[in-house]
């Protein structure tokens, strides 16, 4: 079962045998729209999971551009609103 609970994303998870009922609290982040368990990952992790090409993308994170140098440093926290965006030649 999942409930949002003020952009938190609880999963409740059942363990049968015990009788106990066990609580988890993923933090969330929004990246391109979509809410992700990213939160306390660099830019860089986040980006080499996801398998982005960090050649041709500019990453935007809460409204402020993140220059690639400081990919490596940048902590995506919870709550944040990231979007990665490609860039595409054409003519």
């Amino acid at each position: 079962m999942l409930c949002k609970l003020q952009n938190k994303y609880i999963v409740y998870k059942r363990a049968c045998d015990a009788g106990f009922l066990f609580f988890y609290i993923c933090s969330m982040l929004t990246i391109n729209g979509q809410s992700v368990d990213a939160a306390g990952k660099t830019v860089a992790e986040y980006l080499a999971e996801a398998g982005y090409n960090t050649v041709r993308i500019a990453v935007e994170r809460n409204e402020e551009i993140v220059p690639k140098a400081k990919y490596a440093e940048t902590v995506l926290a919870d709550g944040d609103v990231v979007e990665v965006v490609n860039f595409v030649g054409g003519g």
